[in-house]
């Protein structure tokens, strides 16, 4: 039979509450624990349930923590008098050591992120007045989205409850310089999506000094009041003013076994030549929580140093193909984003042309009643003028008659004109024709003239051959007469040949203007229809859509952690310039005697340029046998 399926008169009500809803079952009387923790962690969708656990006030008004291997009914939790209902909260009861390493699942940093910061703002964890600036401008982006100056109103930040009161007091500052600080952060951050920004606020959540630390009172053996922390990666000792700054740790690698008697526990380390580590807890409620929390983190300790287990291996490759997925749909977004900005940015114009054109119109309407008003007056005016018109009308009369005749004799002169400007142009058309013809002309008689001179100069040279020829007196007198006439027909032949050559030069050159032309038409034809071509190939044009290989998938995926790693190392620099002159802005509001004592800690800690992480790596660098001395003379 299942637990949850019992009789209405013999079931348990329960009510959990979680920071974002309530939750309330019906179980049965021997429900474990267990069983209530599954049904929670089903009901919300939680796999990562080793980080929570339900807390109750118990009889004696202690906080515990619900045992899951015993009843709920047997755990003396407290029952709610009016309705007899069991009340638990759902915390997160174990913290990572590196929140974007080891948390999976959306709600899972969800509801880290809600717990966290609300122990920031009920001062559990102490946070200094810029990282608050800081923080609180995630928890609007939350809240609200990434920052849209549409939709922005200001004093929309006044309504929530976005800085510790131990910040806001100590500072003489209103809430409108406030909003305006966390606004100037808001609107730097990149539009991201909500567990992305939830994942920046708990990894800046996680260097501050108290986080993840549960606190509790103990005294050592010189009966010195010291504050025991447990954390993830430790123990940690703390003196009874400073809850910031520990005096010595101890990780769980160098732990071996944890156990208590009565108000004595004793903390058994790995190196056997080390002495227990041995303090005093002020009542038995203390020492089971205690130890309830050192197993807890123990276990994790050791299982974060491990190979991740299969369902851990399949949690992360879902939460990374999801984590994938969301990345291609972030930059479809910001892409149609861009766009609707594009399309707003147009109809802004739109409008306040519309809008200029509107005054423009009013003033014109203006002007146009004006004018109206001021016609009635030239009216009065004009009937006064009348008489002196009729007067002047005749000698008006008599100047149209003459400006007539004056007309007609320009538009005569104006044709005159136009009539020697064709004969000019005319004059200059056949003046410019002769001169072609005439240059035309100048070349061919010069061609002539040389051809004519070579044809001298050979009939000369077949003359004195002529003459050598009958100086020999070798031959009779009718070759030499044949001679002299195959002479002078070539000299007539060659001057015919000179006279040929001119026109083919001329039907040449129109050959060959001929084929310029023919291909100027075919350079234009191809223009028209390489534009034809380009314009068709734009309208037709349409994306197509297209699946992404897993090569592709993989190279994306590179890219984006590369970009990622890239976007955070070029942050935190400028994150911490800007966490600066925050702090040099905010300065001369501070209220000096409303400091607490941790913020003076924390003075001391950025004069020292100490932080969380240079501390533990600072006490971490002694030995173990050194450092349980050390904790012993406190």
């Amino acid at each position: 039979m299942s637990p949850f399926s019992s009789k209405k008169n013999r079931s348990l009500s329960v009510r959990v509450s979680t920071f974002d809803s309530e939750l309330e079952f019906k179980l049965e009387p021997r429900a474990s624990g267990q069983d209530l923790f599954d049904l929670v962690c089903r009901t919300i969708g939680l796999r990562e349930s080793w980080y929570f656990g339900l807390q109750y006030v118990d009889t004696r008004s202690n906080v515990s923590w619900l045992k899951m291997e015993k009843r709920v009914r047997d755990q003396r939790v407290e029952l709610h008098a009016s309705n007899n209902v069991y009340v638990f909260s759902f915390y997160a009861k174990f913290f990572p050591e590196n929140v974007s390493e080891e948390l999976i699942q959306e709600i899972t940093q969800h509801l880290f992120f809600l717990q966290v910061k609300q122990s920031i703002l009920s001062m559990d964890i102490y946070c200094r007045p810029e990282a608050s600036v800081l923080l609180a401008s995630y928890a609007v982006h939350v809240q609200y989205g990434p920052y849209d100056y549409e939709t922005y109103k200001d004093g929309m930040l006044a309504g929530g409850e976005l800085l510790p009161k131990g910040v806001t007091d100590q500072y003489q500052m209103t809430p409108e310089m406030w909003e305006e600080r966390i606004k100037t952060w808001y609107m730097d951050h990149e539009p991201m999506t909500r567990d992305e920004v939830e994942m920046e606020y708990l990894k800046i959540a996680q260097d501050l000094d108290m986080y993840g630390v549960n606190y509790f009172p103990i005294t050592n053996k010189n009966k010195t009041k010291l504050w025991l922390g447990v954390t993830s990666v430790g123990l940690n000792i703390y003196d009874e003013r400073d809850k910031l700054t520990p005096k010595t740790t101890f990780q769980w690698n160098e732990i071996r076994h944890v156990s208590f008697d009565d108000n004595k526990f004793t903390i058994r380390l790995v190196d056997a030549k080390v002495s227990n580590f041995i303090f005093y807890s002020q009542d038995l409620h203390i020492n089971k929580m205690i130890l309830d929390l050192c197993k807890g983190n123990h276990d994790l300790y050791m299982r974060r140093r491990k190979p991740d287990t299969m369902e851990i291996q399949q949690m992360k490759a879902q939460a990374k193909e999801e984590k994938q997925r969301r990345q291609i749909e972030r930059k479809k977004f910001i892409r149609e984003k861009k766009l609707r900005e594009k399309a707003e940015h147009e109809r802004y114009e739109m409008e306040k042309s519309m809008e200029h054109l509107q005054n423009e119109m009013r003033m014109a309407r203006d002007a146009l009643r004006r004018s109206e008003e001021t016609k009635e007056l030239y009216f009065e005016k004009s009937r006064v003028n009348e008489e002196q018109m009729q007067l002047t009308e005749c000698k008006a009369n008599h100047f149209k008659t003459e400006m007539d005749r004056l007309r007609e004799r320009q538009m005569k002169v104006e044709r005159e004109k136009h009539d020697l400007e064709k004969k000019i142009r005319d004059a200059d058309f056949y003046v410019h024709q002769l001169t072609v013809e005439n240059d035309k002309r100048e070349a061919e008689t010069e061609k002539l003239r040389k051809e004519l001179i070579c044809a001298k100069m050979a009939e000369r040279e077949a003359t004195a051959r002529l003459l050598n020829f009958l100086n020999s007196g070798r031959k009779s007198s009718t070759d030499s007469l044949l001679t002299a006439s195959s002479v002078s027909h070539a000299a007539n032949t060659a001057s015919s040949m000179a006279a040929i050559s001119t026109p083919s030069l001329t039907t040449s050159s129109s050959t060959n203007d001929m084929e310029t032309a023919g291909g100027a038409e075919l350079t234009t034809h191809s223009s028209h229809y390489l534009a034809d071509n380009s314009s068709g190939i734009s309208d037709d044009f349409e994306p197509k859509e297209f699946i992404l290989t897993d090569n592709e998938m993989e190279q994306i995926t590179n890219e984006m952690e590369r970009n990622h790693l890239e976007y955070l190392r070029n942050s935190k620099n400028q994150v911490e310039n800007q966490l600066q002159t925050l702090r040099s802005e905010i300065a001369p509001h501070k209220i000096e005697e409303n400091q607490r004592d941790l913020d003076i800690l924390s003075e001391a800690q950025i004069k020292a340029n100490e932080n969380k992480y240079s501390t533990l790596k600072k006490l971490k660098s002694g030995s173990t046998k050194a450092r349980v001395a050390f904790f012993e003379e406190l």
